[in-house]
């Protein structure tokens, strides 16, 4: 691990295949609804960050892998720090869907 690897961004693609394989996981997609519509992972829920206090409506279990990304890793790292200030105790930015590989539907 180089000096600096901590800074590279999480890869979206092994996140989305953790969430595959962890039952009861949530895929959180935090970017705005207009976004979401032009193309997003399916089985995300789309909770857009500036809603993200929200997410006890939806969530009442803390304890739930929640695996959230947005389109770079920016906003997805803020919602997980307020998921966490919240209560969450399992929530991973997994980065953004600009560099998923996966295929997206469009609605």
């Amino acid at each position: 691990m180089g000096l600096f690897a901590f800074l590279s961004p999480p890869d979206i693609n092994a996140g989305v295949a953790e969430y595959e394989s962890t039952d009861g996981a949530v895929l959180l997609d935090v970017r705005t609804e207009e976004e979401y519509r032009e193309g997003h992972i399916a089985g995300s829920i789309n909770l857009p960050l500036d809603k993200i206090a929200a997410i006890g409506n939806m969530i009442k279990d803390k304890s739930t892998p929640l695996y959230v990304h947005c389109l770079s890793g920016s906003r997805s790292g803020r919602a997980v720090s307020c998921l966490k200030k919240s209560g969450y105790t399992n929530a991973t930015n997994i980065g953004g869907i600009s560099g998923y590989r996966g295929k997206v539907i469009r609605s």
